[in-house]
């Protein structure tokens, strides 16, 4: 597995904001989609936010108009920047990188031909 290292996790209360960053160096260059996946206790994985080396951008219907991916080329680093959290969004967050033929969240699961993740940065928003 290569490696993706994730930080900015962290405890905030409900309503508050926190950016996640990911360092992809490990991955870009075999890689054309990164993205954010979380994972809840008792929950399976789902897909967050991701973007493609088009810009092309896709959100879970839980966060739209909440958080916002973005990607710095320059440094090599992925961001998820997660504004108005909620409870529900208290989760273990996980970087991805992965190749395929327009990914989604939705599809990069399933239709990757590669895929590699970081070890996951603890996210807890409180009431």
């Amino acid at each position: 597995q290569v490696p993706l290292v994730e930080s900015g996790g962290g405890s905030v209360q409900a309503g508050g904001s926190l950016r996640l960053s990911c360092d992809v160096s490990q991955a870009t260059y075999n890689s054309n989609w990164w993205g954010w996946f979380r994972q809840a206790p008792g929950k399976e994985r789902e897909g967050v936010a991701g973007i493609d080396t088009d810009g092309s951008t896709s959100y879970s219907d839980s966060v739209k108009g909440r958080f916002t991916v973005s990607n710095d080329n320059a440094k090599n680093t992925l961001y998820l920047q997660m504004d108005n959290l909620k409870p529900e969004d208290t989760a273990m967050y996980y970087c991805a990188a992965a190749l395929g033929y327009k990914l989604t969240i939705s599809t990069m699961l399933g239709q990757a031909v590669s895929n590699y993740w970081g070890q996951g940065t603890q996210v807890t928003v409180s009431s």
